[in-house]
């Protein structure tokens, strides 16, 4: 079954911030038109029976082109995706090699390699590249978001740092699942979850959107630069079968990843490039329509 669409009306509104990362600069007047998105990230079990009906395979789980790695090793050029370990004490965390690792078997199924356990069917399908979340959505009659208006949904009509305000942590209550404790080698637990929750765990925001903060970093159809671009930004219409490697999509949302001190992209206004073919443990996405 498909995610519930909540259909929002679009307008105007203020995208981008000053206050954190240089990239989610300048502040500017955004709009986008009526549209509807999913109210939850795709789950495992919608992504199976997605996969169920079409055999798809998603790029995790194909060999590497050895003409799009120059260099790298055949032996290497195995399907498998990116692992979050955490480390056993404090490190630098300019090194985010030091907590992802590449594993061999990793794909939708079992996120962190054929011999550790099956994803659960109710967390937010995770190790899928753009191209993936690309196909899936034109299965389901739907498409990506873009950029503008991801940060439109999740705002939720709130002008604020976060989708809920400008208090991360209101009245004491956590409002999203992101890292809680000394990334990245100490995670307390959101409401008891490390790593994905399912989805519907935290509060929903003003449009009745959940998950649109934390839990999974997101795709959108925006490709990345360096700064916000001001004026519409309106959905690709179609996005790439196989992936590029040089080309960069916008991830929205933040994940459970997210620490103040190392990642504090848990709000609308922030974003992050990744290549389209990238597959991790923290990557998801929802559709929109309309």
């Amino acid at each position: 079954m498909l995610t519930e669409l909540i259909e929002l009306p679009g307008g105007t509104f203020r995208m981008g911030s000053t206050a954190f990362y240089p990239e989610e600069a300048p502040v500017n007047t955004a709009t986008v038109g009526a549209f509807a998105i999913e109210q939850h990230p795709v789950t495992t079990a919608q992504f199976g029976a997605f996969v169920d009906a079409t055999g798809y395979v998603t790029i995790a789980e194909r060999p590497m082109d050895p003409a799009l790695y120059p260099g790298v090793d055949e032996a290497d050029l195995v399907p498998g995706a990116l692992v979050f370990t955490p480390t056993p004490g404090p490190v630098d965390l300019r090194d985010w090699r030091q907590w992802w690792d590449w594993m061999p078997g990793a794909h939708w199924r079992r996120p962190f390699g054929p011999d550790r356990d099956p994803a659960e069917p109710d967390h937010p399908v995770v190790q899928v590249a753009y191209p993936d979340a690309a196909a899936y959505a034109a299965w389901a009659g739907r498409r990506l978001p873009s950029e503008a208006e991801w940060e439109y949904a999740a705002r939720g009509g709130v002008e604020g740092a976060y989708a809920w305000g400008d208090e991360p942590t209101p009245g004491g209550r956590l409002m999203a699942n992101t890292w809680q404790g000394r990334f990245p080698y100490r995670n307390d637990g959101a409401l008891g979850w490390r790593g994905t929750a399912p989805v519907g765990s935290f509060p929903a925001n003003g449009f009745g959107l959940a998950d649109m903060i934390g839990n999974v970093w997101e795709w959108t159809t925006t490709r990345f630069t360096g700064h916000h671009r001001p004026g519409t930004d309106a959905p690709a219409c179609c996005p790439p079968a196989d992936p590029d490697p040089a080309v960069n999509q916008v991830l929205k949302g933040g994940s459970h990843l997210c620490a103040p001190e190392y990642c504090h992209r848990y709000r609308p206004a922030a974003r992050s490039p990744q290549s389209q073919d990238s597959a991790t443990t923290h990557i998801g996405f929802r559709c929109a329509a309309g």
